[in-house]
């Protein structure tokens, strides 16, 4: 496995959704390749603080520009 391929599997390996001899291949490529595992480690984390993290409030300004953005282009591009 090279490391684009590490890339592009990350996610599924990261879920536990990958194939197991393709997340077995992966491991392989890890035990040898540091940059890749600095990538998954830092995914890993990543998906870990997301997790365990409450979302942040939207200023008040903030949700009334997105709102009035949303109803700005639900009126010009229509009801679908």
């Amino acid at each position: 496995m090279r490391c684009r391929q590490v890339i592009d599997k990350i996610s599924e390996y990261i879920d536990g959704e990958l194939d197991p001899e393709l997340a077995r291949e992966l491991e392989r490529h890890l035990a040898h390749c540091e940059d890749c595992r600095i990538v998954v480690d830092t995914a890993n984390k990543t998906v870990e603080i997301f997790n365990h993290t409450e979302p942040a409030a939207l200023p008040d300004d903030v949700r009334e520009r997105l709102n009035g953005m949303f109803v700005r282009r639900f009126r010009k591009d229509g009801p679908n």
